[in-house]
């Protein structure tokens, strides 16, 4: 008899986290496909609200960028921004604390930009051994040059490139639940 391996990459509910990076309407103007950037961060979190997993998100200098778009917030309640002047979200007062304790090991990245913020913040969480899956649907930079440098750079280090489908059926694991079809209904 064959024991079978399930690849260890695969994303577990009891250990991850979504990490939303600084979605702020002052700086979401200008990122290229912000449309679908927001639409697609929003099925991320309405996933893991399903999932009753962990949902963390930052400002990046709220009082000059202003808050978390507004397309963001009601899906967001209950929960505060860790708010921040740091570039990588390991800068702001207890961010690190949030993942340790909750017993974090893989967490999923979406936010902007790509190259300086979710970068920065990717490279810190592989420093520190969080598996990272980087939603490449769910990320976004003013230049599609800067975008494609930074997947490929955070690919390089080591980062899971992937997207917020994947993501959700990873999660989800099998078919035919509740959350299933709830989830199945989010990413049409």
């Amino acid at each position: 008899m064959h024991t079978i391996k399930k690849n260890e990459l695969i994303l577990q509910r009891n250990s991850t986290a979504l990490l939303i990076i600084d979605i702020q309407d002052r700086i979401l103007a200008a990122m290229q496909n912000n449309q679908q950037l927001i639409k697609n961060t929003l099925k991320l979190i309405k996933g893991f609200r399903i999932l009753n997993l962990p949902v963390i998100y930052t400002e990046q200098y709220p009082k000059g960028l202003g808050p978390t778009s507004a397309a963001l917030l009601e899906e967001l309640k209950g929960i505060n921004p860790v708010q921040k002047m740091s570039f990588s979200c390991f800068g702001a007062d207890g961010f690190a604390e949030q993942l340790f304790s909750k017993n974090i090991k893989q967490v999923v990245v979406a936010g902007i930009e790509s190259h300086v913020c979710v970068q920065q913040t990717v490279m810190d969480l592989l420093a520190n051994g969080f598996q990272t899956d980087l939603a490449a649907d769910a990320v976004s930079s003013r230049s599609e040059f800067d975008y494609n440098i930074a997947l490929n750079r955070m690919r390089s280090l080591g980062a899971e490139i992937t997207t917020i489908e994947s993501v959700l059926f990873e999660l989800t694991a099998v078919s035919g639940t509740d959350e299933f079809k709830a989830i199945s209904k989010i990413v049409k």
